[in-house]
């Protein structure tokens, strides 16, 4: 053998000699034709055969190396060149696209320019089968097992669908030579299949096999599209380079050193900068082909990039990133700019569409980026997965849970017993029997006085679990060291995953708040030490619920009210114009999504699923509502599981409308209204209901009870919240009445002013409604209440101001034909007031310290607050031990729908900033 640097001659026995010049690193060598002579050079890791028999010519683009040579005798003469490092580092670039990413022949091409684009120096595309193709193939095997003869059809589909696609793709000697690769491949397949059919079996490296065909024809598909640009491309079959190691649990390890050997080798023969390369398809160490079972594309594509040392791993799919909650399930859910690898890994396991956790774990070796795109939105930046800094700026910034992810239809198992504090090995014997089983634990949490363990496992494993437990501790059961193995079906997992959730305190907190504010509750916590999640097991049915609460608290995306408005009368009317007028300030500027999901009068009604169209809401009753039924109502607005909060706004006077709202509260919606009936009803009913709403963390707000908008109930709350006592709460808090007596002056009788009023709208339609003092007496015994007197309405003596005679009056047009004949009475008083410098005005009394109310016509002095009042004012004083000399006066207007609806709407605003909208 002779080593020679500049130029070589050998001459094998009775033939020509062939001479060799000096190899630059681009350099062309021509193999003359000798008979008995085969050539094989071998380059820096890669390795050629040329001639044979006929002339060759390769080209070589290469660093320097060094030639050797060696002559056999009369057989071949073996050419070998020292091997150089293939480049390997941020001149790479890894990009994986899917089976809906190469679906279609058009959807190839897109890829194909998505590729040419790229500005990388070197690129290795991992793509998948196309779409749906794996499944057909899986199908060929399920029904050549079966025996069923309609394989043979089902792979001429398969067949026909790659056959249709090359040919709007390629044409000439490409179209040609894919064609032929196709058809040996499917003849291959046949005979394979038929084999199948024969034994009935297929074993698991023959389903590999079959399987793994779809990513070999999209592959060779591809490099053919980007070849036809100009560019040098080749094709990669990974079954040649990738060797994993099947393990026990239906996965692969991926064997690092032996892959990066077979990779260096695959490239000494087939030099690109452009590389298609299959995904999912691998090798055993016997080089037997096989699969990277789940998610096995992205793991080819995390694998090449670790192998290559990549510059990043751009993971191409059909959505715009990775979202902070499945986007199905919460509307507001947001893309995330980046994710730190542990982060990414926590929301995979708990179901979140990002990635496999395994696929992670071969690019974070290497701290290798990966980039989750939409290949149909390119405009959209993507979702970067990666180790960010420590000192990173912009991540303080962000809120501590990145996102939220799912598991449904899990049980939960509770192992309870005083037999199990302190005794070794009860949990290695509770999961024993699990694994023995075969069943996956998907959450564990233990009490610390270890008396019971809980843990979850999916529903379709709980009853070979549950049976295994009682088996294995019958005797402790019998004996009373264990008290039970209970099981709790239709569970669902909710996880909170944030990488910045170990460095912020509160995170817990806020969590549990918002699941509670929802009425959701908790049936199992667990959290790492790492604090990268925290996890809960709450019902089934409250699945999506949760989602959406939490999710709306953390990242303060809308906070969506789903909303009933019963009553659209005068007020209820009235507010529903006023939410059509603020909504999209609402929206825009707090973040506060109202949504009226129904709206039901006494006999019609209109319901929604996504949200009434406000500004046709008058129409839209008319044309497309039905009859009146408050359960369908009331599931309407409150069964909508995308829609965590709902809330049923009663704008009527009506006692049996107030009469659900204990129901209401009970089931987790808020309740937001004017009518005083509920609070001002049967003492032990009112009782009752305080005492759920102070238990709950379900809302009930009821300001325009008393004052229409005027911030009268609040300011009482506050009086008493911050310690202050209530002495004495006296005030006119009746629009009309204030209305009446504010114009009931001078010459001008009561009955003309009553009329006046009607007229204008400030009365109810039938005067008496106002005049009896009931009105006023409801809201005496309301703040009565508030300030915790316990009066019932018979407590209170009630000044009417109906004349007896005429209470019996049939209509109200009888009513105010009467009442003239009685305006001598009012006539007197007033006039007696007068001559003592006074005036007349109907009050309504709470007096806190002798534990009374009255409702009563009393006379004041022209200079008192009271006697200051005009139109319909309301004015009320408290007088308490800090406002004891002065009292603090609340006055306003206090009646009007616009009013009365602003107050109701003001609620609504503050149950908002109560469920997490920006105060």
């Amino acid at each position: 053998m002779a080593t020679l640097k500049s130029s070589f001659t050998v001459s094998p026995p009775n033939s020509n000699p062939i001479r060799f010049g000096c190899f630059p690193p681009q350099c062309f060598l021509r193999v003359p034709k000798p008979p008995c002579l085969r050539q094989r050079l071998v380059f820096p890791r890669f390795r050629r055969t040329i001639g044979g028999g006929g002339g060759g010519l390769i080209r070589c683009e290469l660093p320097d190396f060094h030639l050797s040579a060696t002559a056999t005798t009369g057989v071949s003469t073996v050419i070998s060149v020292d091997q150089v490092q293939i480049p390997k580092g941020e001149m790479w670039s890894v990009h994986k696209f899917g089976g809906t990413c190469v679906g279609n022949s058009q959807r190839i091409r897109n890829v194909a320019e998505v590729i040419i684009n790229d500005n990388s120096e070197r690129k290795l595309v991992v793509v998948s089968a196309m779409s749906k193709v794996t499944d057909m193939m899986y199908d060929l095997i399920r029904k050549a097992q079966s025996r069923d003869d309609s394989y043979l059809s089902a792979l001429e589909a398969v067949l026909e669908k790659h056959r249709l696609t090359a040919r709007d793709l390629l044409d000439g000697d490409d179209l040609a030579s894919f064609l032929s690769h196709l058809h040996n491949d499917i003849s291959n397949l046949k005979a394979m299949l038929r084999a199948i059919y024969i034994a009935g079996h297929a074993s698991e490296s023959f389903s590999d096999f079959v399987a793994g065909h779809g990513e070999l024809w999209s592959a060779q598909m591809l490099s053919y599209v980007v070849r036809k640009t100009g560019l040098e491309c080749k094709w990669m079959d990974t079954r040649d380079v990738l060797i994993v190691n099947p393990t026990s649990s239906n996965q692969v390890d991926p064997d690092f050193g032996e892959s990066e050997k077979r990779l260096d080798k695959w490239f000494s023969s087939n030099p690109s900068k452009i590389i298609i390369a299959t995904g999912f398809i691998a090798s055993t160490p016997q080089n037997i082909p096989t699969t990277l079972k789940r998610d096995g594309s992205d793991f080819s594509a995390a694998i090449m990039g670790a192998l290559l040392r990549a510059r990043q791993v751009t993971i191409w799919t059909d959505v715009d990133g990775v979202y902070s909650a499945d986007p199905r399930k919460v509307n507001e859910a947001v893309i995330l700019q980046t994710l730190s690898y542990q982060e990414a890994w926590e929301m995979s396991y708990f179901g979140a569409n990002v990635l496999h956790p395994r696929t992670i774990i071969p690019v974070m070796r290497y701290n290798i980026p990966i980039v989750i795109r939409n290949i149909f939105n390119l405009s959209a930046p993507g979702t970067i997965i990666c180790q960010p800094p420590e000192d990173d700026y912009d991540l303080k910034l962000t809120t501590p849970v990145k996102g939220f992810a799912t598991i449904d239809n899990l049980a939960l198992i509770n192992v309870e017993g005083t037999g199990m504090a302190g005794v070794p090995g009860t949990a290695s014997d509770i999961f024993g029997c699990v694994k023995d089983v075969g069943a996956n634990v998907i959450m564990i949490s233990q009490a610390s006085s270890e008396h019971s363990v809980c843990f979850a496992v999916p529903e379709k494993e709980v009853n070979a679990v549950s049976e295994a437990l009682r088996s294995r501790f019958s005797e402790a059961l019998q004996a009373g060291r264990l008290s039970q193995i209970e099981v709790i079906p239709n569970c669902s997992i909710l996880a909170a995953v944030g990488q910045k959730m170990a460095s912020t305190p509160g995170v817990s907190c806020t969590l549990f708040s918002a699941l509670a504010k929802a009425n959701i509750n908790v049936r199992a916590i667990s959290q790492g030490c790492s604090e990268y999640n925290v996890t809960v097991v709450i019902k089934r049915e409250d699945s999506v619920k949760a989602l959406r609460a939490v999710h709306s608290r953390f990242f303060l995306s809308r906070t969506t009210l789903a909303m009933g408005i019963i009553g659209p009368g005068l007020i209820g009317a009235t507010l529903l114009d006023q939410l059509r007028d603020q909504a999209a300030v609402l929206k825009q500027k707090f973040n506060i999504d109202l949504r009226v999901m129904g709206i039901t009068g006494s006999k019609t009604m209109l319901l929604s699923d996504i949200g009434i169209d406000l500004s046709r809401w008058r129409e839209l009753l008319n044309e497309k509502g039905t009859e009146a039924n408050m359960d369908k109502f009331t599931q309407q607005v409150h069964g909508n599981h995308f829609i965590p909060n709902s809330v049923l706004v009663d704008c009527t006077a009506d006692s049996a409308i107030a009469s659900h709202y204990y129901d209401w509260l009970r089931k987790g919606i808020h309740v937001i209204t004017p009518n005083k009936k509920a609070n001002s009803g049967p003492l032990d009913q009112y009782l009752k209901l305080r005492d759920l709403q102070r238990k709950s963390y379900t809302h009930y707000f009821y300001e325009a009870t008393v004052g229409a908008g005027l911030p009268i109930i609040s300011t009482l709350r506050g009086l008493l919240e911050t310690g202050d006592k209530i002495l004495r709460i006296e005030g006119i808090c009746s629009g009309t009445l204030s209305y009446l007596f504010n114009n009931f002056v001078g010459d001008r009788s009561f009955s003309e002013v009553v009329a006046e009023a009607k007229n204008a709208g400030f009365t109810e339609p039938d005067p008496r409604d106002d005049l009896s003092g009931t009105d006023v007496a409801r809201k005496v015994i309301i703040l009565a209440r508030e300030s915790g007197l316990k009066l019932d309405l018979s407590d209170l003596p009630i000044r009417s101001l109906v004349p007896e005679p005429l209470k019996g009056c049939t209509s109200a047009e009888e009513f105010m034909e009467k009442l003239p004949q009685y305006d001598g009475d009012l006539a007197k008083e007033r006039l007696e007031a007068e001559n003592s410098g006074e005036v007349l005005r109907y009050v309504g009394v709470v007096d806190a310290v002798n534990q009374k109310g009255t409702v009563e016509l009393r006379r004041y002095k022209k200079e008192h607050p009271f006697a200051q009042l005009a139109g319909s004012d309301n004015i009320i004083a408290f007088t308490t031990t800090r406002y004891k000399d002065h009292p603090l006066i609340v006055r306003g207007p206090g009646a009007g729908a616009q009013v009365t609806a602003g107050g109701i709407f003001s609620d609504i605003l503050r149950l908002a900033s109560y469920l997490g909208a920006p105060s």
